[in-house]
């Protein structure tokens, strides 16, 4: 995945999406081009996967924009069932976002749909599926409907000897069993389509300094990754520059969220860069990293700390929790018990989506929303169509993190402020796809 695919700029286009047979043709070329089909996926150690996927593979191709340039983008549907590509991370109006709450429409069966929009922000977006799936795990974030998208900065952030881009994927996901709520667990994992061992090494020269672009493109579970015998330096999350730069032992990673550093290469050997996690390792989260003029098995040791990820030491240290917001919204999140094998259904407020209240935003105001997870499982909570700036982090003020997608621990707060600079409908939701099927989804308004 080093493919650079640079596209030209093109005339000022409006945001719009067009639906059409795909048996008839647009009359030029787009910038993007992607067919939703079936894939056949070669995942290594004689297993398969069938799913899926963009343009034959799982992850789909890397889109590489221009900061500011005019998109258009054909997406094919080939399969038969209604679909929908959410641009995540993206800054666009809410009839391209690619979520049916927002009012983006449905690509039907056998149908094809035209968009226009800009790109921006800058930094690592992604694109993905954005489809209800419930307990069907061919669906939705369970499938392989996903890819990369960089748009490049104006000003690149850093130099670097190698760009390198990895996606990590949970597969084979099936329900626990049991006297508790169902949840779900995997049979294998990837790291850009292939499971440890399977795949072609890293290959790395002494001294190099590598530029890691890393997302959790898994529908449900977060993941802890470690390079052995190296530091990973983070310079920016969720595609944002971050204000403090630091050097980490390992990164979290919940689903949907981004991390880019830099890894200076001074172990020369032959190394596993993968899941701290033994037993997700061995079903095959990691992938080998290999010295040049270095051979022999791949080698794994765990990292010296275990002390739990924290943002703040990403932020600027302040005495109060940034500026004073316009308004502060306040979103309490439950779970209620849906029965033994049965997913818990999840509320906010109170109430599960459809049902969930609609709060309106007044643009240009500055909003502060206080995530309150009052339930026993972690949240990576996405908001469309904006990025915000972490505020508090479980009691600690900070400033200068900016994301779309935070965590919010169990039986922690996280607050947030945003502004609203983006009019149209626009998705909170939990990004594990089984809570966000469940109820745990809202929509904000702007007044007219």
């Amino acid at each position: 995945m080093h493919r650079r695919s640079f596209v030209t700029g093109l005339a000022a286009l409006g945001a719009q999406v067009v639906l059409r047979p795909y048996s008839v043709r647009a009359a030029q070329q787009p910038d993007i081009a992607l067919r939703i089909a079936p894939v056949s996926l070669d995942i290594g150690n004689g297993r398969s996967v069938k799913t899926i996927g963009f343009n034959g593979s799982a992850p789909g191709p890397l889109i590489r924009l221009h900061e500011g340039q005019a998109v258009s983008a054909d997406i094919v549907n080939a399969t038969g069932e209604r679909q929908l590509v959410h641009w995540h991370g993206l800054h666009i109006p809410s009839d391209v976002d690619g979520s049916v709450e927002e009012g983006t429409p449905l690509i039907e069966p056998h149908r094809e749909a035209h968009y226009e929009f800009t790109a921006t922000p800058a930094g690592f977006r992604w694109y993905h599926g954005h489809i209800s799936a419930g307990r069907d795990f061919g669906k939705g974030l369970y499938s392989g409907q996903f890819g990369l998208i960089y748009i490049e900065p104006r000003d690149n952030p850093g130099a670097f000897d190698q760009e390198i881009f990895l996606a990590l994927r949970a597969w084979e996901p099936y329900f626990t069993a049991g006297d508790t709520a169902a949840e779900v667990a995997y049979n294998s994992y990837t790291v850009n389509g292939k499971s440890l061992g399977a795949g072609e090494p890293l290959r790395v020269r002494e001294g190099e300094r590598i530029l890691f672009h890393l997302i959790n493109a898994s529908a449900t579970d977060t993941q802890r990754l470690a390079l052995p015998g190296h530091r990973i330096h983070v310079i920016a999350l969720d595609g944002n520059p971050v204000a403090a730069p630091a050097d980490v032992d390992y990164v979290d990673i919940a689903p949907a969220e981004r991390v880019d550093a830099v890894v200076e290469m001074r172990q020369p050997g032959v190394w596993i860069l993968g899941s701290t996690d033994s037993q997700v390792r061995k079903k095959g989260l990691g992938i080998v990293v290999e010295y040049a003029g270095q051979a022999g098995a791949a080698r794994w040791v765990d990292p010296a700390s275990d002390a739990p990820w924290d943002y703040t030491r990403f932020g600027c240290q302040t005495a109060n929790a940034g500026p004073v917001p316009d308004e502060t919204i306040p979103l309490m999140f439950k779970s209620k018990f849906g029965g033994h094998n049965w997913p818990d259904s999840w509320t906010i407020n109170g109430q599960s989506y459809p049902k969930s209240d609609s709060p309106v935003l007044v643009q240009g105001r500055r909003y502060r929303l206080v995530l309150d997870n009052q339930s026993g499982d972690p949240h990576p909570v996405h908001l469309h169509r904006h990025t915000f700036e972490l505020t508090r982090v479980n009691g600690v003020p900070t400033s200068g993190v900016r994301k779309d997608t935070v965590v919010v621990s169990p039986h922690r707060q996280v607050e947030v402020d945003f502004v609203a600079d983006n009019p149209g409908p626009t998705l909170l939701h939990c990004h594990q796809q089984l809570h966000m099927d469940y109820g745990f989804m809202m929509l904000f308004r702007y007044a007219t």
